[in-house]
């Protein structure tokens, strides 16, 4: 990593059928080899499922809803002091809780067992979306590692 500035950050399009940048970053992070039309098959099929399983709400409000379930507030980071390792609890910036959520939620669609990607996609957002899941899961643990590490929270930087 160039130590002189940070790598300025890249604008992604919205996607076409919802003009929404976060889709966009979604489709991308289920892109696999540079696949983009493969990936957003997956993407607008999931959204296809959830319209038909989810009268109430839209397919884009569920996705929205789910992100927001998953993103988490608080998370660990190390800090070493003295010779000790802390793991010391910070506030998570708001482009990255939108970035963990959406690779916890891609993480934890990939090891469903559900035969296409697609249905795998449309089960863990409608799941997250409910405040269940493995995603939402792996939010609570967050905390819950934070929580318990709060004592630690002087040594943040």
């Amino acid at each position: 990593m160039s130590r002189r500035h940070r790598a300025e950050k890249r604008e992604v399009l919205p996607d076409p059928k919802f003009a929404d940048l976060t889709v966009t970053k979604f489709m991308n992070y289920v892109m696999y080899e540079g696949k983009k039309a493969v990936a957003e098959n997956i993407v607008y099929g999931a959204f296809d499922i959830i319209t038909e399983k989810r009268k109430d709400q839209t397919a884009i409000e569920t996705f929205h809803s789910a992100l927001e379930n998953v993103a988490p507030a608080v998370e660990v980071r190390s800090r070493r002091v003295g010779g000790a390792t802390y793991q010391v609890p910070v506030e998570v910036r708001p482009d990255r809780r939108k970035a963990l959520a959406i690779r916890w939620l891609v993480g934890a669609a990939r090891k469903r067992g559900e035969n296409t990607m697609t249905e795998k996609l449309a089960a863990e957002l409608l799941d997250a979306s409910n405040n269940r899941g493995v995603a939402v899961k792996k939010r609570e643990d967050t905390h819950k590692m934070a929580e318990a590490n709060r004592a630690f929270s002087h040594y943040r930087w």
